[in-house]
């Protein structure tokens, strides 16, 4: 198992820890007003670029 000879110290952990962060996702907003994915079909009304791909029940 491989110890380490000298301690990291806090400056070179956070550098070399800058690029493990969470990226946010883009967010698009549909026709509807609805903040979707991009390349993906609107959850709220089913469409997707501008066409009606799922039809949506009324009573749901």
């Amino acid at each position: 198992m491989a110890v380490q000879q000298n301690k990291k110290s806090r400056s070179r952990k956070g550098m070399r820890r800058s690029h493990d962060h969470v990226a946010v996702p883009a967010v698009i907003y549909c026709s509807c007003g609805e903040p979707t994915l991009p390349h993906s079909v609107c959850p709220n009304c089913g469409a997707y670029k501008g066409r009606q791909v799922l039809a949506k029940n009324e009573n749901e």
